[in-house]
């Protein structure tokens, strides 16, 4: 779906296409593959992680969830705050929990070790301590190497991943889909300003942004072509979108540029 004949024409400008990671180039579909406790149970890890992430739609939150797989007792959760780019603050059973990336515990000053992971690591604090982390992982989508293997036939000329996960994943993916460009470790604003160093150096042709989270919004609105996935993207991404990929597949962006 393509929000007007202006964007059509834009399509055939582009020569820089910048992905992100998760839901874009991989399927979104996500796996807890390692738990790691300090000074508490596994079982009790996962519990208090699940109770964190159920008000969330977030794939990541998801498996979390599915991993726990009891019923979920939101009585027991209060003061939940989503922070963006970081991960979740909320109160479970009477204690503060926080769930997210290294930059949250670091941003709360909590003691802990950053993993290195093929993987996205979700980092688990009760009550102001470091208590483990869920390694989680994704697959990589089956056409999403062939599509861009087709965009660079077309005469893209650069093709970037931007994501907020830790720069060894976002490389291992990366290399894997001989992306020319990938940064690893963003928040939000991080992307956009990313976006705008590549729009100050491809003046005369168009830079797009393909992405489908909620986080995704502002930089899709940013680039000279937001492209949204229709069928596992937010709202706030389909709608800040100029163009938006119903099927959820890059080679459809193919089928737009041609």
């Amino acid at each position: 779906m393509i929000k007007g004949g202006n964007y059509l024409e834009a399509l055939t400008c582009v020569d820089t296409v910048v992905f992100d990671k998760t839901g874009t180039l991989t399927k979104g579909i996500f796996k807890v593959s390692k738990v790691n406790t300090h000074d508490i149970s596994k079982d009790r890890l996962i519990e208090i992680a699940a109770l964190g992430e159920s008000f969330s739609n977030h794939p990541i939150a998801q498996s979390i969830v599915k991993e726990y797989n009891k019923e979920i007792d939101n009585s027991r959760i209060r003061d939940y705050t989503e922070l963006s780019g970081y991960g979740i603050k909320a109160k479970i059973d009477d204690e503060y929990v926080l769930l997210g990336n290294f930059k949250l515990m670091e941003k709360y000053n909590i003691e802990c070790n950053e993993i290195q992971s093929v993987g996205t690591v979700i980092y688990v604090a009760v009550s102001d301590k470091y208590v483990g982390s869920i390694v989680i992982e994704d697959a990589i989508k089956e056409d999403s190497k062939e599509a861009i293997k087709k965009l660079k036939k077309l005469g893209i000329k650069n093709v970037v991943m931007l994501t907020g996960d830790n720069k060894k994943v976002a490389q291992k993916v990366g290399d894997e889909l001989e992306i020319d460009e990938v940064y690893g470790g963003l928040l939000p604003g991080d992307k956009v300003s990313k976006v705008e160093e590549l729009l100050n150096n491809s003046s005369r042709n168009k830079v797009a942004f393909v992405g489908d989270g909620i986080n995704d919004a502002p930089v899709l609105a940013r680039a000279d072509i937001g492209i949204a996935m229709g069928g596992i993207g937010s709202d706030a991404a389909i709608e800040a979108a100029d163009v938006v990929l119903m099927k959820d597949s890059i080679n459809s962006l193919v089928d737009a540029i041609i």
